[in-house]
């Protein structure tokens, strides 16, 4: 073997050459990741949130509380 048959290695900048390939590899899978966040979590959520509050009456919703007896006002006051 003689040693014409054999390439150096890089040893100037390879960290940096490396660096700017992981930098760029995670800031896109980062960007997917977010993306697919948004579109496949958050849209729905925020759509199901305006589907219930769209129709949602308080009032209704409290006076069925009043006859199932779900809340109680109990005062310390005299205890």
């Amino acid at each position: 073997m003689t040693s014409s048959a054999l390439t150096k290695p890089q040893m100037r900048g390879l960290l940096a050459k490396h660096l700017r390939f992981h930098i760029v590899g995670a800031f896109a899978v980062s960007l997917g990741v977010a993306a697919f966040y948004k579109f496949a979590v958050a849209e729905p959520r925020k759509k199901a949130y305006a589907d219930f509050y769209r129709n949602y009456d308080s009032m209704k919703d409290f006076e069925e509380m009043k006859k199932l007896v779900s809340f109680r006002v109990q005062s310390n006051f005299g205890l």
